[in-house]
């Protein structure tokens, strides 16, 4: 069995006649340490499924297993804590705090860790030189760049040293130079054993995964596998395996 298991996941939002399906019926395994990136037209259902895969966002029905815990068969206040122990979030928006230096920042989910200020400090400012933003510890988020920020937003997510990361449009206020340059640290962290599942609407930064999903209203519709990054090893061919399957992709 995968790492990563979601098992016919539903998601429909309200009753009768009104009712929407975000999420219809997605069957999907990812391997530890996978780098697997999700695409799709808008409103095709990705964030959402995104959303599930992170424990944040209760399915209509199916299950969602993560090394074999049933994540939504546990209380709010347990998947609290294996969101902490277990994913680092990155979202489009930065949700960095003005009025905190970059290492406050990266700190707050330090906040309930049993650990004195001087090692949450210290952890911070590696998370921030892992990232690439060595000596900047000090500064406020105004003062660095759109690119620098979310690598600040990367060092928060992975703080905690969580297994898992979750990226939503994680280049989508950056431009093209910066975007390529988040999506290389992205690619290192995966390099380093983090599983990294990325919504994107970027089929060029998606290329920097190493497998490909596409969801069609609210459905798996098909898959790439053996994706060359194009980054790393120079501008090389890949090889594409295509799959389209009329149930799930596992």
């Amino acid at each position: 069995m995968s790492y990563i298991n979601a098992k016919n996941l539903i998601k429909q939002y309200g009753i009768g006649e009104a009712t929407i399906t975000a999420v219809g019926g997605v069957t999907l395994g990812i391997d530890a340490g996978e780098f697997v990136a999700i695409m799709g037209e808008s409103g095709s259902g990705k964030s959402t499924l995104l959303s599930m895969l992170g424990g944040l966002n209760s399915p209509t029905s199916g299950r969602f297993l993560v090394d074999g815990l049933d994540v939504y068969a546990l209380t709010s206040d347990e998947r609290a804590d294996f969101r902490k122990r277990s994913i680092g979030f990155v979202f489009q928006n930065f949700h960095l705090l003005p009025y905190l230096t970059l290492a406050e920042n990266v700190m707050l989910p330090l906040a309930i860790v049993k650990m004195n200020k001087k090692k949450k400090l210290s952890t911070a400012i590696e998370a921030l030189a892992r990232v690439g933003l060595p000596d900047k510890e000090t500064r406020l988020p105004n003062q660095i760049s759109g690119g620098e920020q979310e690598r600040v937003a990367i060092a928060r997510a992975i703080v905690n040293h969580p297994p898992i990361i979750l990226a939503d449009e994680p280049t989508g206020n950056l431009d093209t130079h910066t975007g390529a340059e988040i999506m290389k640290l992205l690619a290192m962290l995966n390099r380093e054993g983090i599983t990294v599942i990325m919504v994107t609407h970027s089929n060029e930064y998606a290329h920097y995964a190493r497998r490909l999903i596409r969801l069609s209203d609210g459905r798996l519709a098909d898959e790439e596998t053996e994706l060359r990054r194009p980054a790393e090893a120079g501008i090389l061919p890949y090889r594409v395996q295509k799959r389209r399957k009329e149930g799930g992709l596992t």
